[in-house]
Order: C-alpha cells, then structure tokens, then sequence
C-alpha cells in the first residue's frame, strides 16, 4: 500500500530515462508514508496525509506500468495484468480478512457479526469504500465501537482504479495502434481531463464530507495525478540548484501536513493537494538527480518498511481496535501503541516473505501454484460464509414486522413503571440480533434527509386530515420518538408531518453559508427546513432539547446555545415548541456500546444498562434554558426510559435501545401514553 502490481522492468538507459526503473528512494517515500499512517492512527488519531500519497504512488506506478506495455511491441492482453494484480492484492487481504473474523467470532457478540460479514464481502469484492459511505462510518480515532475493516476502504478505491485503468488505458491504445499513433500524448491529455473533473467534484460538490471521504469519483484525482506524472516525466527537469531545497520543502511539509489539517475533514479536496503535491515534488526531483533527500528516502530502513507497506497497512488497524477491545480501552498508550505496531510489523515481514513475496516474484512452481490455490479457496468460502450470515440475518428481520402486536400483559414495556410490577419472563423483543432494523417509519420509507441531502424532505402521519398539525424535525435524535407522535396523532386527530435529517438537529445558521464549512450540509438543510415553517407555521414544532455533554466535560446532559437560538426562531414564526429531552446514551468508561451486545454476552438488563448520574443532569437541562420563552414546553420522559438510579437495557422485556443511543420503535410505542400525558398538559387538545 501503495500496491506495487507491475511486473519487475528490466532497467536500461532509456527505462531511467522515463522514470520506468526500480528507484530506491520511491521505496522509501512508500516506507515513510505508511509510517505516518501507522504512527497517526495508532497515537493521534488524525488522518496524516500517508493514504492521499499511497494513492498518488499506486496511480505513478499502474499506469507507468501499463504504459511501458502500451509503447513496446507487447500484446495489449488485459489477463496477465489482472492475474497479477489478483494475486497481488488479494493474497494478503484474504490472510487478514480470515485473521479478522476469526478475531471478531472469538471477542464479539454475534450481535456484531452481522456487520463484519457485510464488510468482509464487501472488502473481497472492493467495495468497502462504498459500503462505508452508505453506512456514513467516520475514520477518525480509533476507538473498540470502530470496525477493524474501516481501513480497506482505499484498498476498494485502488482496485476499482487499476480495473478501470486497465480498461481505459489498454483500448486507447488498442485504437491509437490500429492509426499508428503513440499512446503517451493522447493518455496525456485524457488523465488531465479526469484529474481536473475529479478534483473540482471533490472541492465543490455538495454531497456530505463523509461521503466524499470515501467516494471513487472524488479519489480518482489522486490516482490519475500520479498517473499523469508518469506520463509527463520524460520532459520534467527541475535545475540542479532548486533540486535540493524543493525536496527538503516538500518533505518537511508532507511529515507536518498531518499535524496541521484536519484531513478527515478536508481530504480528498483542495487541501489534499498538500500531501499529495509533496509526494509528487519528492518524485520529480528524484528523477531531476540524487539529492541528499532522496538518498534518505533510499535509506535501508525507509525502503525495508516500503517493501511490507502493503502488509503493514492491512494488518495495523485491526491488531490497534482488537487491542482496544481486549483491554476495554479508548486510548493505545504508549507502551501499548509500541506493542501494536511491534506485532504489525512481524505480522506484515511475515506476509511479505511468506506470501506476498513467492506469490509475485517467484517462478511458477508446484508450491507457487498451492499457495494461489488455497488461498483462493479460502477467499471464496469466507465470501460464502459471509453473504450466508448477512442473509440470515436478512430472514430474520422480517419477525420485525409482527412486533406491533406483542401482547401488552407479556410485553408492556414502559408501562411496567405505571404498575410498578415484573411482567412474566418472555424473549425480549426485539430479537437482539436485528434490533438494530426495529426502525422508525422516516427510515423505511425513505423519508429521512442522508448526507449530502440538503432539501427538506417531509411527510405525513398520524391523522392526515386534521387542521392541528405538529412538525417533528431535527435528527435521528428526534426521528425516533415518531412512533410515539403517529399513534397519538390518530388517536387525538392531529397531523405529524416530518422533517428530518441523519446527524442533523434543526439550527438556526447565524453565519453565511460558506462551502469550506465543516457544517455546510446540516446548515443549508437547517435553512430549507426554516424557510418552510416561516411561510407556514405549525402549532407546535417537536424537537430534542439536550445534547450529552463532551467527552472531558463531566457526567450529564446540557442544552447548547444554539438550540435556544432555535427556540426564538420558531417563536418568531408564531409556534410553539414541545422541546424534548434526550434520552441517555450507552456509555462505559466513555466508551459506546450496544446494549443488545452487552445481552448477547450474558450480561442482564441491570449490567447493560448505564448509570442515570452519568447520562443525565438531576433536572432537565431545558427548564432553566426555556425559562424566558413562554412558547417552549420542556417535555423529559427520563423517568419512563430510567429508574432512580439507573437506566436499565430492558424494561417489559422490551429492548430499549436499537443501537448505542436511539430507541426501539417498540419502546417508543410503549411511551405514547406518556409522552400523551405530558403533551395534553400543554396542547390542551384532548
């Protein structure tokens, strides 16, 4: 990583000419990428900058590759090439991906298997990129809620690079050949219109920055710039006496940009030119002649540690997250990050000699060919095994749909705090392998804002027909007391009508919206949701009233400024608010957990379940925010979620949490009557 897939050149003069030998010093600028990568990953928790240059590195190297094929007198045969590139990278990849679930088997819940079976297949098929965005993962701090298969996103994003490449590269010459015409000006002129259309989607969609973190159209640019170097380096000279201090710039600021950007919040934009320029920088002033960089970056170390990078990289962030989830812990520490990056680097030496190594530089042989063979058969079962879990897992949610007629004597849910008495012992509900489906009708009917979504989506429950109406907005957060609201709108004739977005509470943006703004997709959804409610106001907006307090901020819940903000707004507008308190989030030591995890351990609903001094303030947070504003209604249903002193997993064998912090929607529809209770002391409406 960057993956090597060429063929080893034979050298000759011209070969130095163009770039196309074996250079020592890009091993090393390999070596120190994946150091970076390792280091930050592993203590800082930031994005360094190694990823951006790995991709830049894999696109030089490809298409240099497929270059020096394309000007030879060589067969344009695509099936060398793909064999190669194959084995290459799924040799290794299948090694670690079996270690990883054999890993995740023996330390987890079969409540999280579900979600490395869809991840091992995806990463087999080199999709993880895209499995990733969907699921809007973050790749930030690791942490044991993290998957140790988050990494392989920029493996699928190499792979769909070298298919497509190959494709492209090898029927532009295919063409060019039939009219006699040499391949580098025509792929000259083609790679800088993809490099330029692919960094000006990077930098100014307006898709979320989660998605364009893993999105192949806005990561293709750091693939073809590299390639498009390769092409170019013929005619690249830089003076001798600017050599020298370009390389020295360039390295001080590819070792500096990690600790300056934020690249999770950045990358693959404008900012990424950064990194990736450095790279490209070092690389041209190699070619130019040997300066006292390059012959750092040629070092034995650096080009030892670029020969495993590959291995290195695939095997440090699982063996960092099993750590955390062995130890329990949110933070590696020193002694314990030198202890993971020891063992990655034996495990990623060990891969290269034993596999990496016979697989691409050795004769064909009887061993040769058994290695391929049973790793292959390795990777095909493990991809079987896993598209067998997810469809079980599949078959089974579909149980979700019959949950709205439990029996409320065997399943009273949080109606047990009305009586005050134990329900029959019963299976809770529900199933905690697919709690996490026991989703709020938004979701499944595809009624719920995603990321990079800025329109205000909306639609209608509880009594369509009724002139009182109550818009539900804000996010997830907001989204799952829906149930609730749509049984009591078609019992008390009033309408819902929704407006929601994932990770987005409703806000009120007091500064011009501006592309570079970390919060440009909520704020202008935030805005469009505004710009209705002004031009027709509700009689009451539903919305949460409290965050968690930060990590290092102590126990509790607060009410942020900016919701209060909010709450002005809206009573501008002539609504009123029912501001809702949120409920508490599953935490441990600081660390997030599933309740159905911590059940599918052995542990009861009392051990699973969460401190209320730790989740929530004594008094709800949004009575004293509120105080000045008549038109906000505090609404806290904290003591049908907690008892006294703890808030438990499962109350009337109803599970209450789907994941780390939002409610079933079978819980939810056990506190309708509550939340009813507490609605008609202000609405006045039944």
């Amino acid at each position: 990583m960057p993956v090597d897939t060429s063929a080893p050149p034979q050298e000759s003069a011209r070969d130095r000419a163009v770039g196309a030998g074996r250079r020592a010093d890009l091993d090393g600028l390999r070596g120190l990428a994946i150091g970076l990568v390792v280091v930050f990953h592993v203590w800082f928790g930031r994005v360094s900058g190694g990823v951006d240059v790995f991709l830049a590195l894999s696109g030089y190297f490809f298409v240099g590759s497929l270059l020096r094929v394309t000007e030879s007198t060589a067969a344009l045969d695509p099936r060398p090439v793909l064999r190669r590139v194959s084995r290459r990278l799924l040799a290794p990849l299948v090694l670690v991906l079996v270690a990883i679930t054999a890993a995740q088997v023996v330390l987890t819940p079969p409540t999280g298997w579900f979600s490395t079976a869809e991840q091992t297949f995806a990463s087999l098929a080199f999709l993880q990129n895209w499995h990733l965005a969907r699921t809007a993962s973050d790749y930030l701090a690791a942490d044991p809620s993290v998957s140790p298969l988050q990494h392989l996103w920029s493996i699928a994003v190499q792979g769909q690079f070298y298919l497509a490449a190959l494709v492209v590269v090898f029927t532009l010459a295919w063409a060019l050949r039939r009219r006699g015409v040499p391949t580098r000006v025509p792929l000259i002129v083609l790679l800088a219109v993809v490099t330029a259309a692919s960094f000006g989607y990077a930098a100014f969609s307006s898709a979320s920055q989660t998605w364009l973190y893993y999105d192949s159209a806005a990561r293709l640019w750091e693939l073809t710039i590299g390639g498009l170097l390769v092409c170019l380096v013929p005619w690249l000279r830089i003076p001798r006496w600017a050599a020298a201090p370009l390389a020295v710039l360039a390295l001080v600021v590819f070792l500096g940009c990690g600790a300056v950007l934020d690249g999770r919040a950045q990358f693959p934009g404008p900012w990424a030119l950064v990194p990736v320029g450095a790279a490209l920088v070092l690389v041209v002033t190699g070619v130019s002649q040997t300066t006292a960089v390059s012959r750092l970056l040629a070092s034995a170390p650096l080009v030892r540690l670029g020969s495993i990078a590959y291995a290195l990289y695939l095997w440090h962030w699982p063996i960092l997250i099993t750590y955390l989830i062995v130890r329990d812990r949110l933070t590696v520490g020193v002694i314990g990050g030198f202890g993971v990056i020891a063992l990655s680097l034996v495990l990623a030496e060990a891969t290269t000699r034993l596999v990496e190594d016979p697989i691409r530089r050795g004769t064909p042989s009887r061993a040769r060919t058994a290695l391929v063979a049973a790793l292959t058969t390795v990777g095909v079962a493990l991809a079987a095994v896993s598209v067998g879990w997810v469809q079980y897992v599949d078959r089974s949610a579909r149980h979700i749909a019959d949950l709205p007629s439990l029996s409320a004597e065997v399943y009273p849910g949080a109606a047990v705090f009305d009586t005050y008495s134990d329900p029959v012992d019963a299976p809770v509900q529900p199933p905690l392998m697919v709690a996490d489906r026991d989703l709020p009708a938004t979701t499944l009917e595809d009624c719920i804002a995603v990321h990079g979504q800025r329109d205000a989506v909306t639609c209608t429950y509880g009594d369509p027909t009724a002139s009182r109406r109550i818009v539900l907005t804000g996010g997830s957060h907001s989204e799952h007391w829906l149930p609730a609201l749509d049984l009591l709108g078609r019992e008390h004739r009033f309408r819902v009508d929704t407006y929601v977005k994932v990770g987005c509470p409703l806000s009120d943006p007091l500064t011009p919206l501006t592309e570079d703004s970390v919060t440009l997709d909520c704020d202008t959804w935030s805005k469009n949701v505004l710009a209705e409610l002004a031009a027709d106001p509700p009689d009451y907006v539903f919305t949460t009233s409290t965050r968690p307090r930060e990590e290092g901020e102590g126990p509790g819940d607060y009410t942020p400024g900016w919701y209060v903000a909010l709450w002005e707004t809206l009573t501008s507008y002539g609504s009123d608010v029912l501001a809702i308190r949120d409920t508490p989030w599953m935490k441990d030591d600081g660390i997030p957990y599933r309740a159905s995890d911590c059940l599918a351990r052995g542990g009861d609903a009392y051990a699973c379940g969460v401190a209320r001094t730790e989740a929530l303030d004594a008094v709800d947070p949004a009575q004293e925010s509120a105080a000045h504003l008549p038109s906000v209604h505090p609404l806290d249903l904290s003591d049908v979620v907690c008892r006294a002193e703890r808030c438990l997993a499962v109350e009337g064998n109803i599970l209450i949490y789907r994941d780390r912090d939002h409610l079933t929607t079978t819980y939810v529809r056990t506190l309708a009557p509550e939340l009813g209770r507490q609605m008609r002391a202000v609405t006045g409406w039944w």
